[in-house]
């Protein structure tokens, strides 16, 4: 079990904190509430740009890495849909460096047009080299508007459109930065060998005079349940045949999340699981196969891909996924096959709290999602799943309605 003391700033910005007397080191963990959900359709993109403008300096440091360098500490960053994450681990007795550092950029980045154009230029040469120049590299790009008509989820977190990108001005990045990063949309928390008092001191020492911003409520549209399947085929450049397969899933915060994540690892955690053991080593039919789900905040994808064998037809393959999907809704579950994915999603829970970066990360995740508390019964939530479960979610997940589905022809074999 996860200890921790939680408190809040006058500004609103929230700590939550992990005592851990095991570990010379800290971690410390901000989460800012935006992702590319919060971005408008014709200016996507903008939540990735700005986990590259935080790097380039702020309104009293030029550089974020070179202080945090010689103290001995390291830092890094990820966006997604739903959020936007910068940690830091450093030794503990320099653990002040990096709350000057996270304060200084939540205070006011050094928006200049020099800097502004430098990242620019790193995240459109990361969208071509991972989205456009690399085999396989635009599925998401077609797949997320297959899936969606309607939530901002229909775009990938690095954008829609590369010219988004090329076109962002200083004006729009300031916005997006006053709409978006502030202590009233920002949750800390630490892990290490610290005291509550400690970090008390220093929250108030460095952040309680960063004002509050005007943060305009979420009114993101809802997804309309899909009545019919999709699909979408392409023809590329690529080694192999590849079929994704992606199903309208529950949102992050509804019990059925648990038993999807689930489902995931029965079909596809391992090489004993079934779409490897079935499709890959018995019936040759994939040299490749997952399954996964994306596991967002609002109502997410579970996704199958899989690369095929050459000599197989494209409706071969995907009616082989079918006839192992079907076995789960039609109630074909092993309890040793469920007790041996529960046990190792709780193995794996447990082993990351001996992390201290784990445990800010995941403590901040759970405060986002609406209760640090949460954190608690992730193990309970799993091991409670039961077959039933399993046939029923997989019953309402793999309906023929919910699918959307990419055929992505390689263009080698002609």
């Amino acid at each position: 079990m996860i200890t921790y003391e939680t408190f809040t700033l006058h500004n609103g910005l929230q700590f939550i904190i992990n005592i851990d007397k095991n570990t010379p080191f800290v971690a410390i963990n901000t989460l800012y509430d935006v992702g590319s959900k919060d971005e408008s359709p014709d200016k996507t993109g903008f939540a990735h740009l700005f986990e590259h403008l935080m790097f380039g300096g702020s309104k009293h440091i030029p550089s974020f890495d070179t202080p945090l360098q010689k103290v001995g500490g390291e830092n890094n960053a990820f966006t997604n849909t739903d959020i936007t994450n910068y940690y830091i681990t450093l030794p503990k007795d320099n653990i002040e460096t990096g709350f000057w550092l996270e304060s200084d950029r939540m205070l006011e980045l050094a928006f200049s047009q020099k800097n502004l154009d430098t990242q620019k230029s790193v995240v459109i040469e990361e969208f071509k080299q991972r989205y456009l120049n690399r085999p396989y590299g635009d599925t998401w790009l077609l797949l997320r508007p297959l899936a969606y008509t309607t939530h901002p989820y229909m775009w990938p977190t690095i954008g829609k459109d590369i010219s988004h990108i090329e076109q962002a001005v200083i004006k729009d990045v300031t916005d997006f930065f006053y709409r978006h990063y502030a202590p009233n949309n920002a949750i800390i928390s630490i892990s290490g060998n610290v005291s509550v008092r400690e970090i008390k001191k220093l929250a108030k020492k460095w952040y309680e005079n960063i004002p509050q911003r005007d943060i305009i409520p979420r009114n993101l549209p809802k997804e309309p349940e899909q009545l019919s399947k999709r699909t979408l085929s392409v023809e590329r450049n690529v080694p192999v045949d590849t079929i994704y397969k992606v199903f309208h899933m529950c949102n992050r915060l509804h019990p059925d999340f648990y038993t999807s994540d689930i489902i995931s690892d029965i079909l596809s955690n391992g090489k004993s699981a079934r779409l490897y053991t079935n499709l890959v080593q018995n019936q040759r039919l994939f040299s490749e196969i997952n399954a996964y789900i994306t596991g967002e905040i609002d109502e997410g994808l579970f996704v199958i891909s899989g690369n095929i064998m050459p000599g197989i037809r494209m409706e071969q393959a995907e009616q082989a996924i079918y006839s192992e999907l079907e076995k789960l809704t039609n109630g074909f579950v092993f309890d040793y096959e469920l007790q041996k994915v529960t046990n190792k999603i709780e193995s794996t829970i447990i082993f990351s709290e001996t992390n201290v970066l784990n445990k800010a990360m995941n403590l901040a995740k759970f405060a986002h999602l609406g209760d640090v508390s949460y954190i608690q019964k992730e193990i309970e939530n799993y091991t409670k799943v039961s077959s039933k479960d399993i046939q029923r979610v997989a019953s309402q997940l793999f309906k023929e309605s919910n699918d959307s589905t990419l055929y992505y022809y390689s263009t080698q074999k002609k």
